[in-house]
């Protein structure tokens, strides 16, 4: 929920006559007819202002369904689309929502935000009851509140019939027609190795599809089609609107169930389903975060991926990443506080906003963080660190250096063969790459209808466009392919037991000097996979050499070093000169033991103007950067 902080949960009113309805999107689900709210005398209606890139306002969409179908004779629920995004602005792109998430309701599409600011609306989501005299009486921001709801709803009902003022009969609602596509509104994408064939999550049909090599063909739909939660064979079980995949070792698949609120057991042999973790109701505060899995709500799980050995899941309904022990059987909160925002810091004081997607590296846990429209990494060191993005309305289109880079409302990311990751930039229809090694954004491919995810299949990636309810081959840059050499494959630096001194060596470009104008030039942060690979040294500081101590127990491991330089043009008669950050990522496969080698020396080149590694000392082991 967007903007929650400024507006009260529950608002009562006095006897305010209701603002009339308007919008210049037009109206949807009523077959063309256009309502107002003079047109609805004598019927409760209930305005549900929200957008639909908000995980709270679709849980309010669900939340809903039984409220409108117990009191269908009395009760008008209006959708209020208003937008945050610029791409929710568009009319085709909120028809698609609509059909989507199965919004049984008319909808007023507002691009202008006109019925939002007639009511004073200060959050998404935000429901509004009207009587059946047209008058405001009572606003709640925020979700789970259809029970108090329910309760006015009845009230108003007994009272206004008592007064003659209540008027019964069912409101005409006017679907839209799907186009008879072999996938509706995908969302995730996963490659079966053993059979090269691809999984796909077919979110408004509430199946996994198994399609061909080719990317088009069906060859098995896993679920009946219809909602619920249901475990069984394939053509019993059931899931709802389900999104993430991930294998298991066994080579079993888990499903984020997403509105559900589950994760799910899928063999794709058998095709038995079977549930993991969740009951099937949302998490709500005051609820456990950690605990037997079946016993434990979970909140709109949108990803999975497998990391350090556990399943790590997005759980997109409350900003947070959990993880599930397979073999115990159990879930706990890993990471974010429940708030909405972007904050770095240690995992569990960490603020994400709405993570929607999961990729893994060598350098942690890549997370795809849609409502800040940024790309966090959750490091072996248990921190989390922002690689792109400013903030929840930091939003927008823009290549270039990270710290100004732009992405609008991400819902996928994807390990690229060279270390780099693919971003499903879903609001800008486009799938943007970030390089970690040079810190910078590219754009791989534009025109792709709402992105949601993608995979890597040789030298092609195959990405979801969920709005073109297809997947889409495209053919990676040679520059992506050049692989760097995997950790397994280097050889394995056998280093001191106990005390191992590490030196970065940077020498500035000619013309330039270190500058120290506001405070330490250089930095370096060390820290270790796993992380009781290092008794000491690990952190961050500037000083380019460091000491560490290393412990054999642990065996192998890999330390991760990032080295940072601040020089400027030393030229005296400029007076602004031009200033250059030097910067490099190292992965360092090292095996504790005795004899081994106690100084470890890394080159953060300046020669050329631009970062690099040079050669080793003698006697020393080169690294290769990323």
């Amino acid at each position: 929920m967007d903007d929650a902080p400024s507006a009260p949960p529950v608002r009562r009113s006095a006897r305010v006559r209701a603002p009339e309805l308007a919008g210049k999107g037009g109206w949807l689900n009523t077959g063309g007819s256009a309502y107002t709210l003079a047109g609805l005398r004598g019927r409760v209606v209930l305005l549900d202002f929200w957008t639909f890139a908000c995980v709270n306002c679709l849980h309010v969409v669900d939340e809903l369904r039984e409220l409108e179908e117990r009191h269908r004779d009395t009760l008008v629920v209006i959708g209020v689309h208003s937008p945050k995004f610029p791409h929710e602005s568009e009319h085709a792109a909120v028809a698609d929502a609509v059909e989507r998430y199965a919004v049984a309701h008319p909808v007023l599409d507002d691009p202008e935000l006109t019925t939002w600011t007639q009511y004073a609306v200060r959050a998404w989501p935000t429901l509004v009851v009207v009587d059946p005299e047209g008058y405001v009486v009572a606003t709640y921001s925020g979700e789970g509140h259809v029970p108090e709801i329910e309760r006015l709803v009845t009230e108003l009902e007994a009272e206004h019939a008592a007064k003659g003022t209540l008027r019964r009969g069912d409101l005409p609602y006017t679907p839209p027609e799907p186009e008879p596509t072999v996938l509706r509104f995908p969302g995730k994408v996963l490659r079966l190795p053993s059979s090269g064939t691809f999984l796909v999550t077919d979110t408004t049909r509430h199946q996994v599809v198994e399609l061909a090599q080719d990317g088009e063909t069906v060859l098995r739909r896993y679920g009946s089609g219809g909602r619920g939660l249901e475990d069984g064979p394939p053509g019993r079980a059931r899931f709802q609107e389900p999104q993430g995949l991930a294998l298991l070792p066994d080579g079993s698949v888990v499903v984020a169930d997403t509105v559900n609120h589950a994760l799910r057991r899928l063999d794709p042999e058998s095709g038995e389903v079977t549930t993991l973790a969740g009951t099937g109701s949302p998490w709500r505060p005051g609820d456990a975060t950690d605990g037997p899995a079946r016993e434990v709500n979970l909140s709109s799980p949108w990803d999975v991926t497998v990391w350090q050995g556990t399943l790590w899941i997005a759980m997109a309904g409350i900003h947070q990443l959990w993880s599930y022990d397979p073999a115990a059987g159990t879930v706990a909160r890993e990471a974010g506080t429940g708030g909405e925002q972007l904050v770095d810091g240690p995992a569990k004081e960490a603020l994400f906003a709405q993570p929607s997607g999961l990729a893994v590296t060598a350098e942690g846990l890549w997370v795809a963080d849609s409502e800040s429209s940024a790309l966090r990494r959750l490091g072996p060191d248990g921190t989390v660190r922002t690689a792109v993005g400013a903030g929840l309305f930091a939003f927008g289109y823009r290549d270039g250096p990270a710290d100004g880079a732009l992405f609008q409302h991400p819902l996928g990311v994807t390990a690229l063969p060279d270390g780099s990751l693919a971003v499903s930039d879903t609001y800008n229809h486009a799938l943007r790459r970030y390089d970690p090694a040079t810190g910078e954004v590219t754009t791989l491919a534009t025109d792709l209808r709402e992105p949601s995810g993608a995979v890597v299949v040789g030298e092609d990636v195959v990405v979801v466009e969920s709005a073109r309810h297809r997947l889409t081959r495209l053919r990676l840059p040679a520059e992506v392919l050049r692989r760097p050499h995997a950790d397994t494959e280097r050889s394995v630096t056998e280093v001191a037991v106990g005390p191992v001194r590490l030196d970065v060596v940077f020498t500035p470009p000619p013309g330039q000097k270190l500058d120290t104008r506001d405070g330490p030039a250089t930095r370096l942060l060390v820290s270790a996979s796993p992380p009781a690979l290092l008794r000491s040294g690990e952190g961050a500081g500037s000083d380019l050499s460091r000491a560490l101590e290393t412990d054999p127990a642990v065996g192998q491991g890999v330390l991760h070093v990032v080295a940072t330089a601040a020089a400027c043009d030393a030229d005296p008669e400029v007076l602004h000169p031009a200033c250059h950050v030097h910067r490099r990522e190292w992965r360092l496969p090292v095996r504790p033991v005795v004899g081994g080698t106690d100084r470890l020396t890394l080159e953060l080149s300046g020669a050329d103007g631009a970062d690099g590694a040079g050669p080793a000392a003698p006697g020393q082991a080169p690294y290769p950067s990323l």
